[in-house]
C-alpha cells in the first residue's frame, strides 16, 4: 500500500476510491470516458468507411459509414441553366400573390375600405386584419365568374392533358385582359400604348405588360373617387359640430369629441357597411 501512493503521489493523479459496491471509481473519469467515446467514434466513421483511394475514383457516391453523400458524374459539367430556371421559379412564386392581388378587384376594395375607416376617424377599428379579409372575399365574389371560365377553359383541359402548358396561359389570359379591359379606362391604356411605341392594336391583342399598368391606375383613380364620396358626409358633420361649439363659446372643446359618436351613429343608421359594399360590387358591373 505503500509503493502505491508513493506511485500516485509521484504521477500527479488521484488516488482511486473504493464505493459500497465494491466497483472502483476515479476523480474526472466521466470526463476520459467521454473523450475515450468521441474518439472512437471518429475511428469508426473515418476507418469504418473503409475508402481507397481507387474507390473513391471508380464510384460517384463518397461514403461515411451509413452515411451515403452524392456527388454525380464527375466528368458532367454542372448545369447553370437549371440553377437559373430554379432561382427564377422560387422568385415568381413568391410574387405570385402580389401579381394576383393586382390584377384582380383587390385593389379596389382595400382601399375604399381603408377610406371608410379613415373617414370615421377610426385609428384601429376595424383591424387591418378584418379590413384585408373582408377585401379578399369580396374579391373572391366578385371574381368567381372569371375564374370559372379559366377553370373551364384552361385549367381543366390542362389536367386532361388535351393542351400545353403555354395553351392553358394563353387561354387564362383572354379571360383576365378582357376583365381588366372592362374596368379601364381607354386614356390609361392609350398612355401605356404610347409609352410601349406600340402600333394601333385591337384591345383583345394587347399584351399583359400594358394591360396590367393600365388597369391599376384605372383602379386607384376609381377607389379614390369612391372614397372622396364617402368622406363628404362626414366632412358636414365635422363641420356642423365645429360651427356648434364655436357658437355655444366652447372653443376648447376638441370637435372630434362631440363628431365622432353622431359619425357612428350616422354610419350604423344607414347600414354602412351594406351600402359600401353593394356599392363596390356594383362598380364591376354585377
Amino acid at each position: 500500500m505503500a509503493t502505491t501512493n508513493l506511485i500516485v503521489a509521484a504521477s500527479g493523479r488521484q488516488p482511486f476510491a473504493r464505493g459500497r459496491s465494491g466497483q472502483w471509481w476515479r476523480k474526472g473519469g466521466t470526463a476520459w470516458f467521454s473523450r475515450f467515446a468521441l474518439l472512437a467514434f471518429a475511428l469508426w466513421i473515418f476507418g469504418g468507411a473503409g475508402i481507397s483511394p481507387a474507390h473513391a475514383e471508380t464510384n460517384s457516391a463518397t461514403g461515411f459509414a451509413p452515411i451515403q453523400i452524392s456527388l454525380g458524374n464527375s466528368n458532367a459539367a454542372p448545369d447553370a441553366d437549371m440553377a437559373v430556371k430554379i432561382l427564377l421559379s422560387l422568385t415568381l412564386l413568391s410574387l405570385a400573390p402580389s401579381f394576383l392581388l393586382l390584377m384582380t378587384c383587390f385593389t379596389r376594395v382595400v382601399i375604399v375600405l381603408s377610406f371608410v375607416r379613415s373617414a370615421l376617424q377610426l385609428q384601429g377599428a376595424p383591424a387591418n386584419q378584418i379590413i384585408i379579409g373582408l377585401s379578399l372575399f369580396i374579391t373572391y365574389f366578385i371574381m368567381a365568374p372569371v375564374w370559372d371560365n379559366i377553370n373551364r377553359d384552361a385549367l381543366a383541359p390542362y389536367q386532361a392533358h388535351t393542351i400545353s402548358g403555354q395553351q392553358a396561359l394563353d387561354r387564362a389570359s383572354v379571360h383576365i385582359r378582357t376583365f381588366m379591359l372592362k374596368q379601364t379606362r381607354p386614356k390609361d391604356v392609350e398612355l401605356f400604348v404610347s409609352m410601349a411605341k406600340l402600333q394601333p392594336t385591337d384591345p383583345s391583342q394587347l399584351p399583359l405588360r400594358v394591360v396590367i399598368p393600365a388597369f391599376i391606375i384605372s383602379e386607384l383613380r376609381t377607389a379614390f373617387q369612391m372614397g372622396f364620396l364617402i368622406y363628404v358626409p362626414f366632412i358636414l358633420i365635422d363641420v356642423v359640430v365645429a360651427t356648434v361649439l364655436m357658437s355655444m363659446g366652447m372653443m376648447m372643446m376638441p370637435p372630434m369629441t362631440i363628431s365622432l359618436p353622431l359619425k357612428l351613429l350616422l354610419f350604423v343608421l344607414v347600414d354602412g357597411w351594406s351600402l359600401v359594399v353593394q356599392s363596390l360590387v356594383r362598380s364591376f358591373g354585377m
